[in-house]
């Protein structure tokens, strides 16, 4: 079992016993969702950017444009944060004070860089697909070779990281069970509908596999 090291930077301090270094505990948070949200600054100004990731061992990727100012930001780090995380629940106490939520939350530490060797971009772009749902890279269309040149893709060694997962009820004052008032968790999930074909699709295309198979975790 392979960990994290605690440092002053990855080491959780509120709420310590909520804290995960276990590296396997941390993929399986980032393997289970889809956006991630990635900080850096901007002239000065800190900026917070949602995207979409793909992880491939120990990497993480990233992709936009050649001109994405959240990218270009990044691969001039010396070190890089990502935040993914998934919210599982509302937690509703007695007193307002004691309301909090349940949830599963991975930041993530490494040194950005610019993907050039063209495999290792070929599959980060196909893992950063397959993340959004299994199967998908095959049935579509793949870049040509104007699109491949237009996408810029960073690569994110995840070098330190940690998580922190609260999976529980209320914590309620002793005082406050007494009270008339309702306390309890409401359970909070993803959930995949149906999907709706677009109406220029040509005649005889069936939804595929990837998308009938399709469920959120």
């Amino acid at each position: 079992m392979s960990t994290y090291e605690k440092t002053h930077v990855n080491k959780v301090k509120r709420g310590p016993n909520r804290a995960i270094y276990d590296q396997d505990e941390i993929y399986k948070i980032i393997d289970s969702q889809m956006i991630c949200h990635v900080g850096y600054v901007y002239e000065g100004t800190p900026i917070t950017i949602p995207t979409g990731y793909g992880r491939i061992e120990n990497t993480l990727y990233l992709h936009g444009s050649m001109k994405n100012r959240m990218l270009l930001g990044i691969a001039a780090l010396e070190q890089a944060s990502v935040t993914i995380t998934h919210l599982d629940g509302l937690v509703l106490a007695r007193s307002v004070f004691h309301h909090s939520v349940n949830y599963r939350s991975a930041v993530i530490f490494g040194k950005p860089h610019i993907v050039t060797e063209r495999n290792e971009k070929m599959k980060a772009l196909e893992v950063i697909t397959e993340n959004f749902i299994t199967g998908r890279w095959e049935e579509a269309r793949q870049p040509n070779e104007k699109e491949f040149e237009a996408t810029l893709v960073i690569a994110v060694p995840i070098e330190s990281a940690s998580a922190k997962v609260r999976s529980e009820g209320v914590n309620d004052e002793k005082s406050d069970l007494e009270l008339d008032i309702w306390a309890g968790v409401v359970p909070l999930e993803m959930v995949a509908r149906a999907p709706i074909t677009e109406p220029d699709l040509k005649e005889g295309i069936s939804v595929p596999d990837s998308v009938r198979k399709f469920k959120l975790t």
